[in-house]
């Protein structure tokens, strides 16, 4: 089996993740943000052990740090020129024009200006006086010098994430501020609001609690930050590999193996990675073109690993550092989040493993040659020090410490092994680059988190999810009525109109979780769904956590929904495969991640936690009956069950999987009907291909 090498596995990254791709800068500034990188990567590793500094002061800093690197590294237009190392002249810098320093002075200091000024100050100068009260007294009431410093802090941060990310999110950011300002105007009665003044809106979104130094900005800065630095590091150390080669040993044998290498590897991978770009380039780089030489069609192979690497996303334990946030919001143990993300995370790779078997099936496609499979015994014996920082992080996370101390602890286990095991050895310049891929990899999470914060604060201000949620359960109350009666004549379905509402509801937050969340970075999308979408949910009832898990869940699969699919796109980039095709395959295999949403809402019981909710016969019977339909509906997709599976049978199939995975007993009995004659037909089919095989035997 071939070793993955990390050096490509970051140039494909590179290529395809638009937020690493940077401009060349002169030597001595190269130096400088190198030096920079690794003191800021240390000043996180050693307050998580010591203790973060008070709030507005740590988020202050880590700011200041993402606006510098941004400005230094990213263009303001990307055009071909923007790429090329200039001279020097007097309005340009190591590449850098004069126009960024003085983006990365307002920058810098608007971030930083809160904690000057935290406790006031007086300023007697030749004469001139200035004084400034202290913040408490200034809440509600911002002073001049805090509406200038705080617009300008805004300004600069949408800048900052347009360079990195692209347009889309500033300009959803500024149709929030537009909302908060201008709601007077709003002709839509329902979400009309009577308008805030623009020092009264930066009051609210610069000032520490809630806005830009709200919970987002303090989850990035003291969790996600960690967890990709340790993602990085534990990947330096050969962790990626041993999960590489523990997925060859128990799955490379069976029908389709190389494929299920990639699902059960990407599996893996999610349990340390932020990134479903990363996740994909990492073991993708491998697994894709070995996909390819057993016989995989480009946008097939493609497809199953960008489709297995966006499940990462969803696994526990870091899930893309949704977790963390979802328990801060909701005042939850972190334990408990995890917990409730496992039956649905497997759920996505029991869909994922059951069509690539099936697609394998129908392709004649075998397991990986005998001699191919490493021997677990010696993957065990080379590869077991690489797991103690993966086991050392969950261990402290589980034993009730905070998020960073866990981090802190699995990034000191990494740098321990990594330093005095002889088969998994990284050098001090390995650990310096780790540094610097993970401050690169933390800059647009950083910035759009901070960004963010203001679509948080104009909804708290506002009250903006309640009104959303009001509109969303009146037009879905209206198309329910609508369908009511065209579904009454159906036998044994007793559907309310409030059930149809339910669901018609469900359906259009899915849809739009979907399209918010394109493009965006796994904790960015979560925050703004959760602050958007969420309250309607709760508006209907469905309980806190199957909510939060809902709109996270339809988040995420924006990473494999065409057209915005980026990890599809970089998948099909490795594959030599047409991009919309990779994001169709990629789409299609994660099909029960598009289902199981529905089933936890439905039957929260799947998320074991919810005690009101929860009983074992409620759990098995939703459980066993979602995988099945799980299975159903792979077969359907595949085209292939036992045998060759016609339009007809597959559109009966698919029906009987969605009927099997709603949760009830009426749903299981259609299901189980219609699932009939398919069984039938696969039968009589095998029956005829096993009388020919014979026959030509």
């Amino acid at each position: 089996m071939a070793e993955l090498d990390l050096k490509h596995a970051e140039k494909l990254e590179k290529q395809y993740d638009s937020s690493l791709q940077s401009r060349p800068i002169g030597p001595w500034l190269m130096r400088f943000t190198l030096v920079f990188s690794v003191i800021f990567a240390a000043y996180h590793y050693i307050t998580a052990g010591i203790g973060v500094p008070i709030d507005y002061w740590h988020m202050g800093v880590h700011m200041a740090g993402v606006i510098l690197l941004i400005f230094i590294g990213f263009p303001a237009l990307k055009k071909g020129d923007a790429w090329q190392l200039h001279a020097n002249s007097w309005w340009c810098y190591g590449n850098v024009p004069i126009w960024d320093w003085l983006l990365i002075m307002v920058g810098v200091t608007a971030s930083l200006y809160i904690g000057f000024t935290w406790y006031g100050f007086e300023i007697d100068f030749l004469g001139l006086q200035w004084s400034l009260p202290e913040q408490v007294m200034r809440q509600g009431n911002p002073a001049l010098a805090d509406v200038i410093f705080g617009t300008g802090l805004i300004l600069v941060l949408l800048e900052a994430v347009r360079r990195s990310l692209g347009i889309v999110v500033p300009i959803i950011i500024l149709l929030f501020t537009a909302y908060a300002v201008f709601g007077q105007y709003i002709p839509v009665q329902a979400i009309k609001h009577p308008g805030i003044n623009w020092a009264q809106y930066i009051n609210n979104m610069y000032f520490p609690a809630e806005g830009i130094y709200g919970v987002t900005l303090w989850i990035v800065s003291t969790v996600v930050f960690h967890f990709v630095l340790f993602g990085v590091l534990a990947q330096r150390m050969g962790l990626g590999q041993f999960f590489v080669d523990i997925a060859t040993v128990a799955a490379g044998r069976y029908t389709g193996g190389l494929a299920k290498v990639s699902v059960v590897s990407s599996a893996f991978f999610g349990t340390i990675s932020g990134s479903s770009i990363a996740n994909t380039v990492s073991t993708g780089s491998l697994t894709i073109p070995n996909m390819k030489r057993m016989g995989y069609p480009g946008h097939l192979a493609g497809g199953v690993e960008s489709a297995s690497s966006a499940g990462g996303m969803i696994t526990p334990p870091i899930m893309g550092a949704a977790a963390f946030i979802m328990a801060e919001f909701l005042e939850l143990p972190y334990t408990t989040i995890v917990m409730a993300a496992l039956v649905p995370a497997a759920m996505h790779y029991i869909g994922v493993l059951c069509i690539v078997h099936f697609q394998a099936k129908r392709l004649g496609l075998k397991g990986m040659p005998r001699e191919e499979i490493p021997k677990l015994m010696a993957v065990i014996r080379k590869g077991w020090p690489t797991i103690i920082p993966l086991a050392t992080l969950v261990y402290v996370l589980f034993s009730g410490y905070s998020p960073h101390m866990a981090a802190f602890w699995g990034i000191t286990a990494a740098l321990v092994v990594g330093l005095i095991n002889p088969l998994h050895r990284i050098g001090l310049a390995d650990i310096i680059d780790g540094c610097i891929t993970g401050v690169r990899y933390a800059l647009s999470v950083g910035a759009v988190c901070a960004a963010i914060g203001i679509v948080v604060g104009v909804v708290n201000s506002t009250g903006l999810g309640f009104r959303l949620g009001f509109m969303v359960a009146n037009g879905a109350q209206t198309i329910a009525e609508n369908f009511h009666s065209l579904l009454a004549w159906v036998p044994l379905m007793e559907l309310t109109i409030s059930d149809l509402t339910l669901f018609v509801s469900l359906v259009l937050i899915a849809i739009t979780c979907i399209l918010m969340g394109a493009g965006l970075p796994t904790t960015a999308l979560y925050i703004m769904l959760a602050t958007v979408a969420q309250p309607t949910l709760a508006n209907l009832g469905v309980p806190g956590l199957a909510s939060h898990l809902f709109v996270l869940y339809y988040g995420v699969i924006s990473e494999i929904t065409p057209p915005v699919c980026a990890s599809a796109y970089a998948a099909a980039g490795i594959a030599g495969a047409n991009p919309f095709k990779t994001g169709v395959s990629a789409f299609s295999l994660g099909i029960a991640k598009l289902m199981v949403p529905m089933v936890f809402v439905y039957s929260p019981a799947m998320l074991i936690v919810l005690d009101d909710y929860f009983t074992w016969a409620e759990f098995l019977h939703t459980t066993l009956t979602c995988a099945l339909g799980v299975v159903m509906m792979a077969t359907a997709v595949s085209a292939w069950f036992i045998a060759p599976m016609p339009l007809l049978m597959r559109l009966l199939m698919a029906l009987a999987g969605i009927f099997m995975v709603a949760p009830g007993s009426t749903s299981d009995m259609y299901s189980l009907l219609l699932a009939l004659p398919v069984l039938i037909q696969q039968v009589m089919a095998w029956r005829q291909r096993q009388g020919l095989v014979g026959a030509h035997g």
